[in-house]
């Protein structure tokens, strides 16, 4: 009787275990197939579903403080193995973040592992970071260290997604576990590149210039952006929604909706 048990068991485990396989296989089956199907999208109607790259205005800005100063020092923070700039004779270029990999040590001329909430070692002209303050918990703290950072009439650039993003109020209504999991199951090619947990603290364009304006910096300035549709890739109804919201949102220029924005100010 007890054998007749334990082999129930055992086969209900297995079947169990088979299910979930299959799940797994169908689910990634279906965004695979979406995903396939959203880049024909992209070539068929690009004006619809591409925009403008924050990247590269966020390049443009910091190229343009770099030439004015010439020999100048950058501190680029949650930039780790990925920096935006390169190394070169004219600036001394430091990294920071809260990891570690033994290439940051041939990226940067230094490299720093903590949070950007906590003092910097050294004073910069300018400190810059790409989609790296969402996942911070305390902006109040981390724009008071980088206004410490700063030179006299330094710069602080930085680019972040905004937390009235379709995408974003869906991670805020989970938990940072809870992120994470569906980042693995719905876009698992980002695994490396995202998946830390956002905490979107005064992730707005108004809650960050008047979080930079009581700081202290002055000529503050924010760049919107409206194209974050790449998250919802995973299901092409969702996918083509997100981009028509994105679109009416750009048209009346609803700084507050959009996916991201660029803040540029001034020590």
């Amino acid at each position: 009787m007890v054998f007749h048990i334990q082999a129930d068991r055992q086969t209900v485990t297995t079947v169990s275990k088979t299910l979930k396989i299959g799940m797994r296989q169908l689910l990634h089956i279906f965004i695979s197939f979406n995903v396939r199907l959203s880049r024909v999208i992209d070539r068929w109607f690009p004006q619809f579903v591409e925009a403008k790259s924050y990247k590269d205005q966020l390049l443009h800005c910091a190229y343009n403080v770099i030439n004015e100063r010439g020999a100048c020092s950058v501190l680029e923070v949650g930039g780790i193995d990925r920096p935006l700039l390169q190394r070169s004779e004219t600036i001394r270029y430091d990294g920071l973040d809260i990891e570690y990999k033994p290439q940051c040590e041939n990226i940067y001329d230094n490299f720093f592992v903590q949070s950007i909430e906590k003092p910097v070692k050294y004073k910069y002209d300018m400190v810059i970071s790409m989609a790296l303050l969402e996942h911070v918990r305390d902006n109040d703290a981390s724009v008071t260290q980088m206004y410490e950072a700063l030179k006299p009439s330094g710069y602080a650039i930085h680019y972040l997604p905004s937390k009235y993003h379709p995408y974003a109020i869906i991670l805020r209504l989970v938990s940072p576990k809870w992120q994470v999991r569906l980042i693995k199951t719905l876009r698992p090619w980002a695994v490396e590149t995202t998946g830390y947990p956002a905490f979107f603290d005064r992730s707005s364009p108004m809650e960050m210039r008047t979080l930079f304006n009581c700081k202290g910096f002055q000529s503050v300035e924010t760049m919107s952006f409206f194209r974050a549709n790449d998250y919802f890739r995973f299901f092409v109804p969702l996918y083509m929604g997100v981009s028509l919201w994105e679109n009416i949102c750009n048209k009346f220029k609803w700084e507050q909706l959009c996916s991201g924005f660029i803040i540029i100010a001034q020590k």
